[in-house]
């Protein structure tokens, strides 16, 4: 799934185009990306035309397009969905399931050639869907409790990797920035987060702050072309990367091989020199 960089690219690349514009027409070429509309896709057409989109919103991996009546589109981009903004006579792209026509020769496609994401309508969810509202502030929204964060992130028992990924403690982060945080943090994602001190907590989420940043100023990382911007440009955030894919190459500080393993049916990638794997706890009165 694209990470917090890559989501907020695309809202980045939205905002311009959406805020203020009024739906004209919509259709559904496929029915499956918005399954979640129980009514069906002529409902879910029909029932956003003559609205108007306010400006996109975003927490964490999560993206949503407010109207200004207080309602939203809820849009889970799942592994390879894309939004792109072309004139409403460019050609289609292969895998185009929705069209949203906005006037001023202006047309949302929503691109999805799995078909793992789609879109739904939600009711009130202007400010705040409430199919989201269990997903945490991320790391760089205003409203965080930094402290508070470290605190709760602190007294976890489980792996420190684990609590990265963790939605619900704080939002954005997945299997790419969490590997690069900890490598930049000298910390192996197997030790328990209730092993390390709270300053070493803070210092793994400033490192997972500071490398989506860098990631934000790249466009985000692309492995192949499922992941675009609006206007179909990769990001390219992936040549700077320091573990994530390079196993087998050496530590950019050390020059030690990079390690993967096997991680929740993906991988982990590591410097096991300057991330030692944890033996013993560090902290044994948290």
């Amino acid at each position: 799934m694209p990470e917090l960089p890559e989501v907020e690219t695309v809202r980045a690349g939205l905002a311009p185009v959406l805020t203020g514009r009024r739906i004209d027409a919509v259709r559904v070429l496929h029915p499956r990306p918005v399954r979640r509309h129980v009514a069906g896709p002529d409902a879910f057409a029909s029932a956003l035309v003559g609205r108007t989109f306010a400006a996109p919103r975003r927490r964490g991996k999560y993206l949503w397009l407010p109207l200004t009546d207080g309602d939203a589109v809820l849009a889970h981009l799942g592994m390879s969905g894309q939004f792109r903004v072309d004139a409403p006579d460019a050609p289609l792209q292969r895998h185009a399931r929705v069209l949203v026509d906005l006037g001023d020769g202006v047309q949302l496609r929503f691109v999805d050639q799995r078909m793992f994401g789609g879109l739904s309508i939600s009711t009130g969810g202007a400010e705040l869907p409430p199919e989201i509202a269990h997903i945490a502030r991320d790391l760089f929204d205003p409203e965080l409790d930094m402290d508070a964060l470290v605190e709760s992130a602190a007294s976890r028992r489980s792996p420190l990797k684990r609590v990265l990924l963790d939605q619900t403690i704080v939002s954005g982060i997945g299997n790419i920035y969490a590997d690069e945080a900890l490598w930049r943090a000298r910390e192996h994602g197997e030790t328990p987060a209730n092993d390390l001190t709270p300053d070493a907590v803070r210092r793994v989420l400033h490192a997972a702050r500071d490398v989506m940043a860098n990631a934000l100023v790249q466009g985000g990382t692309s492995f192949d072309a499922l992941y675009v911007n609006v206007n179909g440009e990769s990001g390219y955030f992936d040549r700077s990367l320091a573990v994530y894919g390079r196993a087998g190459q050496p530590c950019h500080r050390c020059g030690t091989p990079i390690s993967r393993v096997p991680f929740a049916n993906r991988s982990s990638h590591f410097c096991p020199q300057c991330q030692r794997k944890p033996r013993t706890r560090r902290n044994p009165s948290r």
